[in-house]
């Protein structure tokens, strides 16, 4: 019976997609072993990144002798807090590895192949088209900075603020807003912005809820209100906000509730929001997702430091209950429709840069 290569390498994939957001520097890889044309065991990376895909689908009392493994990711070949995953892989008697993409990582990159080979292990690498799973974790290998999206709900006729209702779009579109922030490691969003929603800004589907992604919030004169929904969160993730403000005493007031304040001058210039970005990447934050008001998220879009833009749209008419006009950054066309049902609402991927 032929192999149907491209089937195991979608498992493996949607298995990685599971814990996106979640595997710190580490990315997050699918593992599935197959022996006999069947699937006898999967992994995928734990969150926080350790232990890595492939270990956790071959540490366990199986005979894996004579298997294939499908991995997302090139298998690491270096000694880091864990052993390389090559190791594992050796010593089960795997026949056969199938993988998708290198990785770029200089210690791994290109040499479990040749390690692989030394021990009996055949390798073979998959090619996909217009798989961009890993443009985040090239991204930051490469540039050392965080991976970028945002969303943006809006009416029929592109306002982004109802006056008459906190919603513009349905329960749907706000499920699949959930289902988003699960993917990212770090939320971000302004002071203005919370302080108008009292929005959470978590995620509230079962099953994704945990970890919860980190939350920075920009806040220049230290506006935030002391009394908002997301302080109940303050022990389920890591706070942070941004500011150029001094004042001592809500500093201080914020600090206590063990939020950490960091300093920053200005934004303004392209230059100065790359270098809140940069800080934010010193921070251990990857993949980032925002979810702030038309002023700011038109700047990131000017400056063309978003990857994609997410835009929910209803078929909801304003008019004059509509505030906040925003422009679109391109032409949305029909091959931006993201294919999901929110009833009458829309949802649009559009690339930024």
């Amino acid at each position: 019976m032929k192999r149907n290569h491209n089937f195991y390498t979608n498992l493996a994939f949607n298995l990685a997609e599971k814990n996106l957001g979640k595997t710190g520097d580490n990315p997050s890889v699918g593992c599935i072993v197959v022996k006999k044309n069947s699937v006898i065991s999967s992994g995928e990376t734990s969150v926080k990144g350790r232990p890595h895909a492939e270990f956790n689908a071959l540490n366990k009392k199986l005979n894996f002798r004579d298997s294939d493994i499908y991995t997302t990711l090139e298998p690491c070949t270096h000694y880091g807090l864990t052993p390389p995953c090559t190791n594992i892989i050796i010593k089960k008697k795997i026949k056969n590895l199938f993988f998708c993409f290198n990785d770029p990582d200089k210690r791994t990159y290109r040499k479990s192949i040749k390690i692989l080979n030394k021990s009996n292990v055949r390798v073979k690498q998959i090619s996909l088209k217009k798989n961009n799973f890993y443009e985040s974790y090239f991204l930051n290998k490469k540039k050392k900075f965080p991976y970028i999206d945002a969303k943006i709900a809006i009416s029929r006729d592109n306002y982004t603020i109802n006056k008459n209702s906190k919603w513009i779009t349905n329960i749907r579109s706000r499920k699949i807003t959930h289902l988003l922030r699960s993917r990212y490691d770090c939320i971000l969003s302004t002071s203005s912005t919370i302080n108008k929603d009292n929005s959470l800004l978590n995620c509230r589907i079962e099953g994704l809820n945990k970890p919860q992604s980190d939350l920075i919030i920009i806040d220049r004169n230290l506006k935030l209100k002391k009394k908002l929904k997301l302080f109940d969160l303050i022990n389920q993730r890591k706070t942070y906000i941004f500011t150029s403000s001094k004042n001592k005493k809500k500093i201080s007031y914020f600090k206590k509730m063990k939020i950490k304040i960091i300093q920053f001058d200005y934004l303004y210039k392209k230059n100065d929001f790359e270098n809140l970005f940069k800080t934010i990447f010193l921070l251990g934050k990857r993949r980032i997702f925002i979810e702030a008001g038309v002023i700011f998220l038109n700047k990131l879009i000017d400056f063309e430091l978003i990857n994609n833009l997410f835009i929910f749209k209803s078929n909801i008419i304003l008019k004059q209950r509509g505030i906040g006009k925003f422009k679109s950054p391109k032409k949305i066309r029909k091959s931006n429709l993201v294919n999901v049902n929110l009833d009458n609402d829309n949802l649009y991927k559009v690339r930024i840069r």
